[in-house]
């Protein structure tokens, strides 16, 4: 199981919908959670990509050298910059991170925002030059001299002289929920991405995406994006669902709505369509609250539960074909630890080092009245996978 955190460039705060402490979103802020993610074991993070937030390949390429081992999932979009100089940009980032760039492939869902960047397509035009984008893409940033004439796009002899250090290519992640997108995953990608929806619902996409992959000769991975309300009770998880959308008011839920509904997005639609704009029914499966989903466009459904429910409901997704889980949490830097210190023991996820107790480097925990060390509390449960 690999686990994922998020950065928000596109803001971040205590609670949703409103400016109570809420949280200027700066380098030093970023660099924070970025190496909290790092120093925690994530494997990596998401870069969100839109007008919404800072640039994402800008905000990744700065924090690599305050990294180490963390992996940075950004997004290429087709329609707005060339496959070619897509592939360059990805090849150098690749070679200088050594290795530690991830491609996530985003077709765009609010066509407002399509034509202020130029892209004057249908939602399915916009995969038609996706699927060209990346046949180019794919040769190019491994070395590979391609040229094509397609529909929509034309290259001759596109190549990139220096080429990514991962081969054949960076893994390529995208999500949709169209039939068209899923053609186009079990085409050209390596991890199909979902959106957290119930346990049938997803097993549903991943039949489908894997028999058409199949189909093509080929093997998808797949992964879901979450937030995540973990805390050592589910009273307390519960509380702290509630609390997070304590200050949204009906216009507001009402306003962000109506914006999301512009979205030709069906991934977006059937986000919406859990809690249909209304706070009264927030867990749509068990366990799973919508309520992020209100005022918050994309994935808006959180796992909400002391550690071993949300380890248990993470690993009924795991069951299902899931091996990737992006998640996030609000504030980000706070919930990064709380997901580590209380989530991380009950997963099948590799961890940083144990870092030894009293270990020379400095304290573990503060000194009890400045003379005693503390002692370790004992493990509340195995893992979920011990226990069943």
């Amino acid at each position: 199981m690999e686990v994922f955190w998020f950065l928000p460039t596109h803001g971040d705060g205590r609670y949703l919908g409103c400016a109570e402490q809420a949280r200027s979103v700066n380098y030093a802020y970023l660099k924070q959670i970025a190496q909290a993610a790092d120093e925690l074991g994530f494997h990596g993070v998401l870069l969100p990509t839109g007008r919404s937030c800072e640039d994402a390949w800008i905000v990744a390429s700065t924090l690599v050298p305050v990294t180490t081992k963390l992996k940075f999932l950004v997004a290429i979009r087709p329609g707005i910059i060339s496959p070619t100089a897509a592939a360059r940009q990805a090849a150098t980032f690749d070679r200088l991170s050594n290795g530690r760039l991830l491609i996530n492939v985003v077709t765009g869902g609010d066509p407002d925002e399509a034509l202020g960047d130029g892209v004057f397509l249908s939602h399915d035009e916009r995969y038609e030059v996706t699927e060209e984008f990346l046949r180019i893409w794919r040769e190019a940033v491994g070395g590979r001299p391609i040229s094509l004439n397609g529909k929509h796009l034309r290259v001759e002899n596109a190549r990139v002289l220096y080429p990514a250090v991962q081969k054949p290519h960076p893994p390529l992640y995208f999500g949709g929920s169209s039939k068209v997108a899923y053609g186009l995953a079990a085409r050209q990608v390596d991890v199909y991405l979902t959106w957290g929806e119930p346990p049938k619902q997803v097993e549903e996409k991943i039949k489908t995406v894997r028999s058409l992959a199949e189909q093509e000769g080929r093997e998808v991975r797949f992964g879901i994006r979450l937030h995540v309300i973990v805390r050592e009770t589910d009273r307390e998880a519960w509380n702290a669902a509630d609390d997070l959308i304590r200050y949204l008011d009906d216009e507001t839920i009402a306003r962000a709505q109506k914006a999301f509904s512009r979205f030709d997005s069906e991934g977006q639609r059937r986000m919406a369509q859990l809690h249909g704009g209304s706070r009264d029914k927030l867990e749509v499966s068990p366990n799973l609250w919508a309520g992020v989903g209100l005022v918050r466009g994309g994935a808006g459904t959180a796992l909400v539960g002391d550690p071993a429910t949300v380890a248990k409901r993470m690993q009924e997704y795991g069951d299902l074909g899931i091996e990737t889980f992006i998640l996030s949490g609000y504030p980000h830097l706070e919930e990064a630890y709380r997901v580590a210190d209380l989530l991380f023991p009950h997963l099948p996820v590799a961890t940083k080092a144990a870092t030894p107790f009293g270990n020379v480097t400095g304290p573990f925990g503060e000194l009890v009245a400045n003379e005693y060390a503390p002692q370790r509390a004992a493990v509340h449960a195995q893992t979920t996978l011990q226990q069943s």
